[in-house]
């Protein structure tokens, strides 16, 4: 089972030469794939439930620094050459499809195919009323433009007609080198998992209890797989614990985990990035 380290973006990890330097260490370190997150806004006082934490509250503070997922990615893979990279996860129904169809196919290109993108359907309506997009059926826009996205991806000439995207006969250059980009969604609902199945290419669950939590989600994942028609073996599985101990990853491994994400904030000290990578890496390896 592979390593992912989810450390950079915010607060200490937005800043540039801790963003090169955790960059450089973890693919020193062989960590597969290093993870952005995203919110373009944040709020005080927010009367939505954070989905991740049991009293519903997101432990980023309101006033810290959070880096655009896609910039910063661009910037550790500029300080990379084979280290994956990938959003976990990018709030796509915020966003217009055909600029984060572009945006990725450019990521993965400079990043030489080593781009995944995650993402998720957001859970704080003041962010999306800040940027005038309706919080209501958010889930239904996401498909939308995914599959949105994947014509443009495909199709040298792209259309496409749904109920939140449409274009006709249109050129978004550069085009991924594989023809296609991993999408693997974030979320931990079985409605999530259920997108999984019906058209993901991975899964993100982001801040599990424990390995048990794990199993639970694994399990539903396969009956909606099932009931997809799909065969979960070519789904690609990353899972962040809040606690994780190098004891569970044997579990994970049995339960078809390709990747433990271990989610950590860097030092303030670009110099003591180095030690800090490599101890994560031995306490795993």
């Amino acid at each position: 089972m592979r390593l992912g380290l989810h450390a950079l973006g915010i607060g200490a990890g937005a800043e540039p030469a801790v963003i090169q330097a955790v960059a450089v260490a973890a693919e020193q370190s062989d960590f597969a794939t290093l993870w952005a997150g995203e919110h373009v806004v944040m709020v005080d006082h927010s009367a939505s439930r954070y989905p991740y934490a049991d009293d519903g509250k997101i432990a980023v503070p309101a006033d810290a620094d959070w880096i655009d997922p896609m910039i910063g990615l661009s910037f550790a893979a500029a300080a990379t050459t084979t280290i994956g990279i990938a959003t976990g996860v990018l709030l796509l129904p915020e966003h217009n499809p055909v600029i984060v169809a572009k945006q990725a196919a450019s990521l993965d290109k400079l990043s030489g195919g080593r781009f995944s993108l995650g993402v998720g359907i957001g859970w704080s309506r003041e962010e999306f009323d800040a940027l005038g997009v309706p919080f209501e059926r958010r889930a239904a826009r996401t498909t939308d433009y995914v599959a949105a996205m994947r014509s443009i991806w495909c199709d040298d000439i792209s259309s496409y007609a749904g109920e939140f995207a449409n274009f006709e006969n249109i050129r978004v250059n550069p085009t991924p080198r594989a023809g296609r980009i991993p999408v693997l969604c974030g979320g931990n609902s079985d409605a999530a998992l259920r997108r999984v199945a019906q058209w993901g290419d991975g899964w993100y669950g982001f801040n599990l209890r424990d390995v048990d939590d794990v199993a639970v989600k694994v399990t539903a994942l396969h009956r909606f797989c099932e009931q997809a028609g799909r065969d979960p073996g070519e789904l690609r599985l990353a899972v962040a614990l809040r606690e994780p101990d190098p004891s569970d990853a044997e579990r994970l491994a049995q339960l078809g985990v390709d990747e433990l994400v271990l989610v950590a904030s860097p030092p303030e000290d670009p110099q003591d990035v180095g030690p800090w990578v490599a101890g994560l890496a031995a306490d795993w390896r």
